[in-house]
């Protein structure tokens, strides 16, 4: 095989951290864009995970193609956008661009290909040495480091400076485009809150008798503010009676104040607000909103 644009990247499963603690490398996961940078001529060819070029988006990580010691190169990685105390938000990735205040940084962690010559059939540790070989340092790009073991301090170091979580990687194992393996693990951060549930969407599907997402929202003084959707977590017994509760508590008006995007609305049931839940979430964002939400349960009344 002889890879060319565009790559279908590996990816990793969710999954906690692995038993065998020893026979794995762990790497900080980064909350940004995954991308796929085609190096060579002194020109980077970015390439997103659907396979579109998206070099343009990003002309400051140009240069990243003649920082290698290589006529050419395939590398994988992260692009992210860092906030004023320096650490990456998802929000800031979507919002900027050419002529934007905030520029890019692509975080590498594996080396598909140098020179025309294919590395993914080559260990996952080896990788690692050519990768750090292959690039020079630069402004906008680096090479994080990674440690054999002890994944579960490095999680838990994620989790007090508000980084999403790790991804586990088993020693030995190669690169294998197109495939979500095993041989990769996702362990995320998730962060528990209360939240007070005022409507639901319509749903499809095996869901088109009881409800697309739960929609929620913080107290704020006398309001109760928007929070986002909640369309994860539910076994189908939750979904049956959480559903006949809600049909019983169905109200006219928006009990947000402000109402949702219309985006919402045109799709929801309003309930009165009385019942609270706990969720799990990734974070909240600069708007409020909940991120990568799932259910855990009703809060005891």
């Amino acid at each position: 095989m002889s890879l060319h644009f565009p790559v279908t990247p590996m990816k990793a499963g969710i999954g906690r951290l692995p038993d065998d603690d020893g026979r794995w490398a762990f790497e900080i996961k980064w909350d940004g864009y995954r991308t796929i940078a085609h190096l060579g001529g002194g020109r980077a060819r970015l390439q997103s995970t659907a396979g579109h070029d998206v070099s343009e988006r990003w002309p400051e990580l140009i240069d990243l193609g003649s920082a290698i010691n290589a006529t050419s190169a395939i590398v994988d990685g992260e692009l992210v956008v860092l906030d004023d105390d320096g650490w990456p938000r998802f929000e800031l990735v979507q919002q900027s661009g050419p002529g934007g205040d905030r520029q890019a940084v692509l975080h590498l962690f594996d080396v598909l290909s140098i020179a025309g010559t294919d590395t993914i059939g080559v260990p996952y540790e080896e990788r690692r040495r050519l990768l750090a070989d292959l690039v020079e340092p630069g402004d906008n790009w680096a090479i994080p480091p990674n440690r054999i073991g002890d994944g579960a301090a490095l999680l838990a170091a994620t989790a007090d400076i508000g980084l999403e979580g790790v991804i586990a990687k088993r020693l030995g194992s190669l690169y294998r485009p197109g495939t979500r393996s095993k041989d990769w693990r996702k362990v995320k951060n998730r962060r528990p809150v209360e939240v007070v549930i005022g409507g639901y969407t319509t749903g499809s599907g095996s869901r088109a008798t009881t409800f697309g997402s739960l929609l929620v929202g913080r107290r704020d003084g006398g309001r109760l503010v928007f929070a986002g959707g909640v369309g994860t977590g539910f076994d189908h017994a939750t979904l049956d009676a959480l559903a006949a509760r809600l049909r019983d508590m169905t109200a006219a008006d928006c009990p947000f104040d402000p109402p949702p995007a219309s985006a919402y609305g045109r799709h929801a049931t309003w309930v009165e607000p009385v019942l609270r839940a706990r969720i799990e979430i990734a974070e909240f964002t600069n708007e409020g909103l909940v991120r990568h939400a799932s259910f855990v349960e009703l809060v005891d009344e």
